[in-house]
């Protein structure tokens, strides 16, 4: 006999790829900082050694072939991320919620902490990276910037050549002039009137001009200029989005301003005018951040699904990156492809995704429930609640029902890989297979030599299992 071997836990992935902005295909995951390849999609490096989720990644303003990485550890590390290799780690001391760098700042970075003794309460300060041998260095020379800051690395921008820095709260915007040292305070109306909501979501500044953009809870866009002084501050508005703003990002020269919210569609704003604006639609997922590649040729967008979309500077799709999606509640447990040993769960509502564990990626998403899904609260809508697939994978399973608890609306599905399609097909559909809920099912355990030979089984709240064989096409029964 032999002794079972002791169980190994290995982490493949999974993590959400929107802890904090993308840089041009460098993007925070989990603890992890990921660098993929444009071309490919692939995972080129995948760069570990925080102790805790990243929160910030910037570039090296002194030397693009290095990055910056803040974590909630209370560390920031420097890497040289073509190696994949780790130079310095400066211990800060607290948690780190986000980070920035500027070109003028050099030996130093702004990073986003907690207010010691007070609760949701944040500041923005400039931190100094001690000099100094060895990869281990203190980095707990800090200066406070602002007080009293969003804790989102969306809430803070910083303006043309690094002049000053903007913050947003609320319906409170502050602009700090660092050589003056000047702090001037903006407020919007707190009330709400016909759907209007001045609350800020995000803030960017204008590259080559004095000039803030903000988003709005309504999604508003505000262009605010003048700002260098309190009284004669002056903002135009910008209004496409039905609901909130959810991150923008200007071009390189400043002469498009990209925007994204809910609707999972790109807004292209020209010359801050509201006739002249481009779309790109169907990006399948609400926009939760934008960012710009450092040569203006490409644009990243990050999606509510876990995805990353590369976009051209002409607004046409280039490539998507599918994380695994965590969906609001995996029904279907976790289950393994036999054909693919893919991890295989809900995905997206009515889909079942197919995650590779080995290369922490989606392979490919499988629409079972084949309606459109509205995203709104309160409707009984289908989802999938049960997967099952035959001992070689070639068969398939799903149950789906409504969302009415009742009187559940159930069909009993059954797919056939199909290897040209490289897809499972669609072979028969079975309305209202009990009386109440599937409470489980299963195929019989031996290999598939013919359709006859094909057993599923299936039990449910009626105190019925039933057992399901294949039939011709042209049995009548």
């Amino acid at each position: 006999m032999v002794a079972p071997g002791a169980l190994r836990v290995v982490r493949c992935g999974g993590s959400t790829l929107r802890g904090a902005r993308a840089v041009y295909l460098l993007c925070a995951s989990g603890d992890f900082v990921k660098v993929y390849s444009v071309s490919t999609e692939e995972t080129l490096r995948l760069m570990g050694g925080h102790a805790d989720m990243v929160t910030g990644i910037q570039l090296n303003p002194q030397n693009h072939m290095q990055l910056y990485s803040s974590s909630l550890d209370g560390t920031i590390k420097l890497w040289d991320f073509m190696d994949g290799i780790p130079i310095k780690t400066f211990t800060v001391g607290c948690k780190l919620l986000a980070l920035y760098t500027l070109a003028s700042a050099e030996d130093s970075v702004f990073v986003v902490i907690p207010k010691k003794g007070e609760r949701d309460t944040f500041q923005l300060v400039k931190v100094k990276l001690t000099k100094g041998v060895g990869q281990d260095l203190e980095g707990k020379e800090l200066s406070v910037v602002l007080d009293g800051v969003g804790a989102s690395v969306k809430h803070i921008a910083f303006g043309r050549e690094g002049a000053y820095v903007v913050s947003v709260k609320n319906v409170n915007l502050q602009v700090y002039f660092f050589k003056r040292k000047l702090l001037n305070r903006f407020s919007l109306s707190t009330i709400k009137t016909k759907g209007g909501d001045n609350r800020f979501s995000c803030v960017v500044c204008h590259p080559t001009e004095d000039c803030i953009a903000t988003g709005h809870a309504d999604g508003k866009i505000r262009l605010w200029r003048n700002f260098h002084h309190k009284k004669d501050y002056t903002y135009s508005t910008l209004h496409w989005h039905h609901d909130i703003v959810m991150d923008l990002a200007f071009s390189m020269e400043g002469t498009r301003l990209l925007s994204g919210g809910v609707e999972s569609v790109l807004v292209q704003w020209h010359n801050e005018s509201s006739c002249q604006k481009d779309f790109l639609p169907r990006l399948g997922s609400p926009i939760e951040s934008i960012s710009m590649s450092s040569d203006g040729a490409l644009c990243c967008t990050l999606h509510t699904d876990n995805r990353i979309t590369i976009i051209n500077s002409n607004l046409r799709f280039s490539r998507s990156i599918q994380g695994l999606i965590k969906s609001r509640d995996v029904k279907t447990g976790l289950v393994v492809d036999p054909r693919t040993k893919a991890l295989v769960l809900n995905g997206e509502p009515g889909h079942l995704q197919f995650y590779s564990l080995q290369s922490d990626q989606q392979l490919f998403s499988l629409d079972i429930v084949q309606r459109q899904y509205i995203h709104e609260a309160g409707l009984k809508q289908s989802d999938l609640v049960k997967v099952a697939f035959s001992a070689r994978g070639t068969w398939l399973a799903t149950v789906e029902e409504s969302e009415e608890v009742a009187d559940p609306e159930l069909q009993l599905k059954l797919w056939f890989y199909h290897e040209e399609a490289q897809s499972f097909v669609l072979n028969t559909r079975i309305n209202t297979p009990h009386d109440n809920h599937i409470t489980d099912m299963c195929f019989r355990d031996m290999d598939e030599l013919g359709d006859d030979s094909l057993i599923l089984v299936t039990t449910g709240r009626d105190c019925v299992f039933k057992v399901w064989v294949m039939v011709e096409d042209s049995d009548p029964e």
